[in-house]
Protein backbone atom coordinates (compact mmCIF):
# COMPACT_ATOMS: atom_id res chain seq x y z
CA UNK A 1 0.00 0.00 0.00
CA UNK A 2 1.14 3.18 -0.85
CA UNK A 3 2.68 5.45 2.05
CA UNK A 4 2.78 9.62 1.21
CA UNK A 5 6.49 9.23 0.56
CA UNK A 6 6.21 7.03 -1.99
CA UNK A 7 2.79 9.01 -3.66
CA UNK A 8 5.56 12.34 -3.52
CA UNK A 9 8.30 10.23 -5.25
CA UNK A 10 5.99 8.49 -7.95
CA UNK A 11 5.18 12.25 -8.78
CA UNK A 12 8.57 13.63 -8.83
CA UNK A 13 9.63 10.60 -11.17
CA UNK A 14 6.56 10.33 -13.05
CA UNK A 15 7.72 10.34 -16.75
CA UNK A 16 10.91 9.03 -16.75
CA UNK A 17 11.52 7.03 -19.56
CA UNK A 18 11.01 9.89 -21.76
CA UNK A 19 14.04 11.80 -19.85
CA UNK A 20 16.49 9.26 -21.29
CA UNK A 21 19.95 10.62 -22.56
CA UNK A 22 19.45 11.99 -26.35
CA UNK A 23 21.99 11.69 -28.83
CA UNK A 24 22.55 15.39 -30.89
CA UNK A 25 20.79 14.18 -33.78
CA UNK A 26 17.86 14.41 -32.21
CA UNK A 27 18.14 17.82 -30.66
CA UNK A 28 15.95 20.34 -32.53
CA UNK A 29 12.94 18.07 -32.31
CA UNK A 30 11.22 19.94 -29.82
CA UNK A 31 11.36 23.72 -31.24
CA UNK A 32 8.39 26.07 -30.44
CA UNK A 33 6.51 25.26 -33.02
CA UNK A 34 6.09 22.01 -31.38
CA UNK A 35 3.57 23.81 -28.98
CA UNK A 36 2.38 26.20 -31.67
CA UNK A 37 3.91 29.42 -29.19
CA UNK A 38 4.35 32.24 -31.12
CA UNK A 39 5.99 34.80 -29.17
CA UNK A 40 5.80 38.78 -29.32
CA UNK A 41 8.37 39.76 -31.75
CA UNK A 42 12.06 40.02 -30.30
CA UNK A 43 11.05 38.23 -27.33
CA UNK A 44 11.08 34.28 -27.57
CA UNK A 45 13.50 32.30 -25.77
CA UNK A 46 16.52 31.68 -27.23
CA UNK A 47 18.94 28.92 -25.36
CA UNK A 48 22.64 29.08 -25.64
CA UNK A 49 24.06 25.90 -25.97
CA UNK A 50 27.65 25.68 -25.46
CA UNK A 51 30.06 24.66 -28.39
CA UNK A 52 31.60 21.43 -28.25
CA UNK A 53 34.94 22.26 -26.95
CA UNK A 54 33.12 24.42 -23.86
CA UNK A 55 30.63 22.17 -22.62
CA UNK A 56 31.50 22.22 -18.98
CA UNK A 57 32.02 19.30 -16.75
CA UNK A 58 29.49 18.22 -14.12
CA UNK A 59 31.84 19.62 -11.57
CA UNK A 60 32.10 22.75 -12.88
CA UNK A 61 30.34 25.76 -10.91
CA UNK A 62 27.28 26.91 -12.53
CA UNK A 63 27.78 29.92 -14.91
CA UNK A 64 26.52 33.77 -13.78
CA UNK A 65 23.03 34.79 -15.13
CA UNK A 66 20.12 37.32 -14.06
CA UNK A 67 18.05 34.95 -13.11
CA UNK A 68 17.62 31.74 -11.82
CA UNK A 69 14.70 29.55 -12.53
CA UNK A 70 14.56 25.93 -10.40
CA UNK A 71 11.97 23.11 -10.89
CA UNK A 72 11.44 19.78 -9.65
CA UNK A 73 9.82 17.04 -11.09
CA UNK A 74 10.41 15.24 -14.47
CA UNK A 75 7.16 16.70 -16.21
CA UNK A 76 8.11 20.23 -14.85
CA UNK A 77 11.63 19.75 -16.10
CA UNK A 78 10.13 18.36 -19.52
CA UNK A 79 7.35 21.46 -19.53
CA UNK A 80 10.53 24.12 -18.66
CA UNK A 81 12.29 23.00 -21.41
CA UNK A 82 10.05 22.65 -24.09
CA UNK A 83 8.88 26.23 -23.17
CA UNK A 84 12.65 28.07 -22.43
CA UNK A 85 14.97 25.99 -23.99
CA UNK A 86 13.13 24.95 -27.17
CA UNK A 87 15.02 22.38 -29.46
CA UNK A 88 17.21 21.23 -26.46
CA UNK A 89 15.07 18.86 -24.87
CA UNK A 90 15.52 18.11 -20.73
CA UNK A 91 17.48 14.74 -21.24
CA UNK A 92 19.47 16.96 -23.38
CA UNK A 93 20.70 19.47 -20.45
CA UNK A 94 24.02 19.58 -18.54
CA UNK A 95 24.51 17.55 -15.17
CA UNK A 96 25.52 18.89 -12.19
CA UNK A 97 27.04 16.74 -9.67
CA UNK A 98 29.48 20.02 -7.91
CA UNK A 99 30.16 18.88 -4.67
CA UNK A 100 27.74 15.99 -4.48
CA UNK A 101 30.40 13.70 -3.20
CA UNK A 102 32.20 15.53 -0.89
CA UNK A 103 29.01 17.21 0.32
CA UNK A 104 25.56 15.90 -0.49
CA UNK A 105 25.95 12.09 -0.32
CA UNK A 106 26.29 11.67 3.30
CA UNK A 107 23.33 13.85 3.63
CA UNK A 108 20.87 11.79 1.33
CA UNK A 109 18.84 8.64 2.40
CA UNK A 110 19.14 5.30 0.56
CA UNK A 111 16.17 5.16 -2.14
CA UNK A 112 16.30 9.39 -3.03
CA UNK A 113 15.95 10.29 -6.56
CA UNK A 114 19.23 12.19 -6.24
CA UNK A 115 21.14 8.82 -5.59
CA UNK A 116 19.59 7.18 -8.20
CA UNK A 117 20.33 9.82 -10.97
CA UNK A 118 23.91 10.23 -9.21
CA UNK A 119 23.76 14.13 -9.62
CA UNK A 120 22.36 17.68 -7.97
CA UNK A 121 20.91 18.40 -10.87
CA UNK A 122 20.73 19.10 -14.48
CA UNK A 123 20.72 22.85 -16.43
CA UNK A 124 20.71 25.24 -19.56
CA UNK A 125 21.32 28.35 -20.19
CA UNK A 126 18.57 30.53 -22.31
CA UNK A 127 18.24 34.29 -22.80
CA UNK A 128 14.85 36.40 -23.44
CA UNK A 129 15.96 39.73 -24.72
CA UNK A 130 18.71 40.77 -22.68
CA UNK A 131 17.96 38.84 -19.62
CA UNK A 132 19.66 35.82 -18.65
CA UNK A 133 18.79 32.76 -17.68
CA UNK A 134 20.13 30.16 -16.00
CA UNK A 135 17.25 26.42 -16.27
CA UNK A 136 18.00 24.27 -13.46
CA UNK A 137 16.08 20.97 -12.46
CA UNK A 138 16.94 19.70 -9.04
CA UNK A 139 17.16 15.86 -8.03
CA UNK A 140 16.87 17.02 -4.40
CA UNK A 141 13.89 16.93 -2.67
CA UNK A 142 12.84 18.00 0.22
CA UNK A 143 11.04 15.12 1.30
CA UNK A 144 12.44 12.56 0.13
CA UNK A 145 16.45 13.28 0.61
CA UNK A 146 15.98 13.76 4.46
CA UNK A 147 18.41 11.28 7.12
CA UNK A 148 16.89 11.61 10.72
CA UNK A 149 18.98 13.73 12.76
CA UNK A 150 16.74 12.96 16.26
CA UNK A 151 12.93 13.22 16.87
CA UNK A 152 11.85 15.16 14.07
CA UNK A 153 14.56 16.69 12.92
CA UNK A 154 16.61 15.56 9.28
CA UNK A 155 19.15 16.61 7.31
CA UNK A 156 18.14 19.04 4.21
CA UNK A 157 20.36 18.87 1.59
CA UNK A 158 18.50 20.77 -0.76
CA UNK A 159 18.85 23.94 1.57
CA UNK A 160 22.80 23.73 1.06
CA UNK A 161 22.00 23.20 -2.84
CA UNK A 162 19.65 26.61 -2.84
CA UNK A 163 22.37 28.44 -1.46
CA UNK A 164 25.22 26.74 -3.59
CA UNK A 165 23.39 27.67 -7.05
CA UNK A 166 22.85 31.78 -5.45
CA UNK A 167 26.05 31.78 -4.81
CA UNK A 168 27.71 30.64 -7.70
CA UNK A 169 24.74 31.86 -10.79
CA UNK A 170 24.98 35.62 -8.37
CA UNK A 171 20.87 36.26 -9.75
CA UNK A 172 19.14 39.14 -9.11
CA UNK A 173 16.16 37.09 -8.81
CA UNK A 174 15.19 33.26 -8.42
CA UNK A 175 11.98 31.78 -9.48
CA UNK A 176 10.90 27.96 -8.32
CA UNK A 177 8.44 26.68 -10.79
CA UNK A 178 6.21 23.96 -11.41
CA UNK A 179 3.25 21.79 -10.32
CA UNK A 180 1.15 22.56 -7.20
CA UNK A 181 -2.16 21.01 -5.44
CA UNK A 182 -4.97 23.78 -5.11
CA UNK A 183 -5.64 25.46 -2.07
CA UNK A 184 -8.98 27.44 -3.61
CA UNK A 185 -12.09 26.41 -4.47
CA UNK A 186 -12.63 25.87 -8.26
CA UNK A 187 -16.08 27.77 -10.03
CA UNK A 188 -16.55 30.06 -6.59
CA UNK A 189 -14.84 32.98 -4.81
CA UNK A 190 -13.51 32.64 -1.60
CA UNK A 191 -13.05 35.08 1.72
CA UNK A 192 -9.70 35.37 2.82
CA UNK A 193 -8.24 37.71 5.76
CA UNK A 194 -10.61 39.66 4.58
CA UNK A 195 -10.02 39.99 0.80
CA UNK A 196 -12.22 38.03 -2.18
CA UNK A 197 -10.21 35.50 -3.98
CA UNK A 198 -11.08 34.30 -7.04
CA UNK A 199 -11.13 30.67 -7.79
CA UNK A 200 -8.39 28.73 -8.97
CA UNK A 201 -9.18 25.98 -11.75
CA UNK A 202 -6.97 22.97 -12.97
CA UNK A 203 -4.01 25.07 -15.22
CA UNK A 204 -3.97 28.36 -13.32
CA UNK A 205 -0.57 29.94 -12.60
CA UNK A 206 -0.13 30.90 -9.13
CA UNK A 207 2.51 33.89 -8.31
CA UNK A 208 3.16 34.57 -4.84
CA UNK A 209 5.95 36.44 -3.19
CA UNK A 210 5.54 34.40 -0.24
CA UNK A 211 6.12 30.45 1.01
CA UNK A 212 5.54 28.99 4.21
CA UNK A 213 6.61 25.68 6.13
CA UNK A 214 4.04 23.23 6.90
CA UNK A 215 5.65 20.14 8.53
CA UNK A 216 4.31 17.66 10.07
CA UNK A 217 6.75 14.51 10.20
CA UNK A 218 10.59 14.06 9.70
CA UNK A 219 11.11 18.17 10.39
CA UNK A 220 8.46 18.58 13.01
CA UNK A 221 10.82 19.52 15.52
CA UNK A 222 12.73 22.22 13.18
CA UNK A 223 12.84 25.90 14.02
CA UNK A 224 11.62 26.33 10.84
CA UNK A 225 8.59 23.78 10.99
CA UNK A 226 5.94 26.76 10.13
CA UNK A 227 8.11 29.45 9.36
CA UNK A 228 6.78 31.96 6.92
CA UNK A 229 9.04 34.30 4.42
CA UNK A 230 8.34 36.94 2.08
CA UNK A 231 9.88 38.36 -0.49
CA UNK A 232 9.78 41.95 0.57
CA UNK A 233 10.63 45.12 -1.85
CA UNK A 234 9.80 43.23 -5.51
CA UNK A 235 6.85 44.03 -7.28
CA UNK A 236 5.52 41.36 -9.62
CA UNK A 237 5.76 43.05 -12.83
CA UNK A 238 2.17 42.89 -15.26
CA UNK A 239 3.65 44.75 -18.40
CA UNK A 240 3.27 41.03 -19.97
CA UNK A 241 0.50 39.42 -18.38
CA UNK A 242 -1.96 40.25 -21.07
CA UNK A 243 0.96 38.54 -23.59
CA UNK A 244 0.87 35.40 -20.92
CA UNK A 245 -2.65 35.01 -21.10
CA UNK A 246 -2.62 34.97 -25.04
CA UNK A 247 -0.26 32.00 -24.78
CA UNK A 248 -2.35 29.96 -22.62
CA UNK A 249 -4.86 29.68 -24.74
CA UNK A 250 -2.84 28.41 -27.24
CA UNK A 251 -2.56 24.51 -25.98
CA UNK A 252 -6.16 25.49 -23.19
CA UNK A 253 -7.79 22.25 -24.88
CA UNK A 254 -5.46 19.80 -23.64
CA UNK A 255 -7.08 20.48 -19.89
CA UNK A 256 -10.53 19.08 -20.84
CA UNK A 257 -11.42 17.43 -17.70
CA UNK A 258 -13.22 14.06 -17.39
CA UNK A 259 -16.88 13.45 -17.99
CA UNK A 260 -17.51 11.36 -14.80
CA UNK A 261 -16.66 12.23 -11.10
CA UNK A 262 -16.94 14.41 -9.24
CA UNK A 263 -13.62 14.68 -8.23
CA UNK A 264 -14.19 18.29 -7.14
CA UNK A 265 -16.41 20.38 -6.15
CA UNK A 266 -16.77 22.48 -9.36
CA UNK A 267 -18.49 19.52 -10.98
CA UNK A 268 -21.65 20.94 -8.99
CA UNK A 269 -22.33 17.19 -8.55
CA UNK A 270 -23.29 16.54 -12.20
CA UNK A 271 -20.85 15.12 -14.39
CA UNK A 272 -19.70 17.86 -17.46
CA UNK A 273 -20.30 17.44 -20.58
CA UNK A 274 -17.40 15.33 -22.46
CA UNK A 275 -14.54 17.87 -23.75
CA UNK A 276 -15.37 20.70 -20.57
CA UNK A 277 -11.83 22.40 -20.53
CA UNK A 278 -11.01 25.20 -18.50
CA UNK A 279 -9.44 28.74 -19.91
CA UNK A 280 -6.59 28.86 -17.58
CA UNK A 281 -5.60 32.56 -16.10
CA UNK A 282 -2.97 34.13 -13.68
CA UNK A 283 -3.44 34.30 -9.80
CA UNK A 284 -1.67 36.70 -8.62
CA UNK A 285 -0.55 37.95 -4.91
CA UNK A 286 -2.50 41.26 -3.57
CA UNK A 287 -4.81 40.85 -6.40
CA UNK A 288 -6.31 37.31 -6.74
CA UNK A 289 -5.33 36.72 -3.34
CA UNK A 290 -3.81 38.31 -0.35
CA UNK A 291 -0.73 40.18 -0.96
CA UNK A 292 1.93 37.90 -0.01
CA UNK A 293 -0.01 35.00 0.74
CA UNK A 294 2.28 32.37 0.91
CA UNK A 295 2.80 28.72 -0.92
CA UNK A 296 2.62 25.96 1.57
CA UNK A 297 5.83 23.65 1.92
CA UNK A 298 4.97 20.27 3.28
CA UNK A 299 7.10 17.03 4.21
CA UNK A 300 4.69 14.64 3.03
CA UNK A 301 2.61 14.34 -0.09
CA UNK A 302 -0.71 16.80 0.83
CA UNK A 303 -2.94 18.29 -1.25
CA UNK A 304 -6.00 20.91 -0.56
CA UNK A 305 -9.14 19.85 -0.46
CA UNK A 306 -12.92 21.61 0.20
CA UNK A 307 -13.23 20.53 3.32
CA UNK A 308 -9.14 20.58 4.74
CA UNK A 309 -9.60 24.92 5.02
CA UNK A 310 -5.86 25.10 3.23
CA UNK A 311 -6.68 28.00 1.44
CA UNK A 312 -7.01 30.22 4.35
CA UNK A 313 -2.90 28.88 4.91
CA UNK A 314 -1.86 29.50 1.55
CA UNK A 315 -2.22 29.73 -1.99
CA UNK A 316 -0.93 26.05 -2.82
CA UNK A 317 0.95 22.80 -1.58
CA UNK A 318 3.67 21.98 -2.77
CA UNK A 319 7.37 20.51 -1.39
CA UNK A 320 9.98 22.74 -1.80
CA UNK A 321 10.26 26.62 -2.06
CA UNK A 322 9.93 27.26 1.16
CA UNK A 323 14.15 26.45 1.57
CA UNK A 324 14.42 29.22 -0.81
CA UNK A 325 13.06 31.61 1.79
CA UNK A 326 15.20 30.37 4.74
CA UNK A 327 18.32 30.52 2.53
CA UNK A 328 17.59 34.20 1.41
CA UNK A 329 17.09 35.00 5.12
CA UNK A 330 19.76 32.91 6.30
CA UNK A 331 22.10 34.54 4.21
CA UNK A 332 20.67 38.13 5.33
CA UNK A 333 21.34 37.44 8.69
CA UNK A 334 25.38 36.62 7.48
CA UNK A 335 25.26 40.33 6.05
CA UNK A 336 25.50 38.50 2.94
CA UNK A 337 24.36 40.13 -1.02
CA UNK A 338 20.62 38.09 -1.70
CA UNK A 339 18.44 38.27 -4.52
CA UNK A 340 14.82 39.17 -5.04
CA UNK A 341 12.55 35.33 -5.28
CA UNK A 342 8.94 34.36 -6.50
CA UNK A 343 7.18 31.65 -6.82
CA UNK A 344 5.62 30.00 -9.80
CA UNK A 345 3.03 26.93 -9.69
CA UNK A 346 0.59 25.96 -11.68
CA UNK A 347 -2.40 23.67 -10.32
CA UNK A 348 -1.71 20.96 -11.51
CA UNK A 349 -4.92 18.96 -9.64
CA UNK A 350 -7.94 21.75 -8.19
CA UNK A 351 -8.52 21.59 -4.84
CA UNK A 352 -10.17 18.10 -4.19
CA UNK A 353 -13.56 16.86 -3.00
CA UNK A 354 -13.27 16.53 0.40
CA UNK A 355 -16.71 14.64 0.64
CA UNK A 356 -15.02 11.37 -1.05
CA UNK A 357 -13.54 8.89 1.15
CA UNK A 358 -9.91 9.07 2.50
CA UNK A 359 -7.25 6.91 4.57
CA UNK A 360 -9.06 7.93 7.65
CA UNK A 361 -12.67 7.60 6.78
CA UNK A 362 -14.19 5.94 9.39
CA UNK A 363 -15.92 2.40 8.65
CA UNK A 364 -13.37 1.08 6.37
CA UNK A 365 -11.42 -1.74 7.25
CA UNK A 366 -7.83 -0.18 7.81
CA UNK A 367 -6.16 -3.08 5.22
CA UNK A 368 -8.50 -1.32 2.74
CA UNK A 369 -7.88 2.43 3.48
CA UNK A 370 -5.26 3.57 1.12
CA UNK A 371 -6.82 1.38 -1.54
CA UNK A 372 -9.70 3.62 -1.17
CA UNK A 373 -8.14 6.87 -1.14
CA UNK A 374 -10.24 8.78 -4.01
CA UNK A 375 -8.64 11.72 -2.32
CA UNK A 376 -5.27 10.49 -3.14
CA UNK A 377 -6.29 8.40 -6.37
CA UNK A 378 -7.60 11.86 -7.73
CA UNK A 379 -4.82 14.02 -6.61
CA UNK A 380 -2.47 11.17 -8.44
CA UNK A 381 -4.46 10.94 -11.52
CA UNK A 382 -4.44 14.65 -12.17
CA UNK A 383 -0.86 15.19 -11.75
CA UNK A 384 -0.14 12.33 -14.23
CA UNK A 385 -2.90 13.69 -16.68
CA UNK A 386 -1.92 17.22 -16.48
CA UNK A 387 1.30 17.71 -15.35
CA UNK A 388 3.19 18.47 -18.12
CA UNK A 389 0.64 20.94 -19.45
CA UNK A 390 -0.05 22.88 -16.82
CA UNK A 391 3.66 22.94 -16.49
CA UNK A 392 3.93 24.55 -19.86
CA UNK A 393 1.00 27.41 -18.22
CA UNK A 394 3.81 28.06 -15.56
CA UNK A 395 6.73 27.90 -17.55
CA UNK A 396 4.88 30.71 -19.70
CA UNK A 397 4.51 32.49 -16.75
CA UNK A 398 8.05 32.54 -16.19
CA UNK A 399 8.46 34.04 -19.68
CA UNK A 400 5.79 37.01 -18.37
CA UNK A 401 7.96 37.81 -15.08
CA UNK A 402 11.28 37.75 -17.01
CA UNK A 403 10.63 39.62 -19.83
Amino acid sequence: MPQPVDLARYIIDYGTAADEPVGIEDLGLLADEGLGLRWPAGQAPRPQPWPDAERPDAHDPLPNADILVVTWTVAEHRALADVLTPGYPSRSWQHYRRGFESDYRDQIREGAPALKANRLGSYFRTSIGDTTLVCFKSELHLNQDGKPTGDGTATLPVKDLFRQMIEEVRPRLVITVGTAGATFPPKRETVVAGTTCSPHELGDIIITRGAKFRLQREFANEAFARAGYRCDGFAIPGDRLEAARDLLKVNAGMLAEPAFGPPHTGYDGAAPAPGFANAPDLKIDGRDFPEFHPILTTDFFEFGTSTNGLEHEGCGVEMGDAVLGLVVEEMKAEGLATPHWLVIRNASDPQINGDLPNHATPGVPRELRRQLDMQAHWAVWYYETYGYWTSVNSAIAVWAMVV
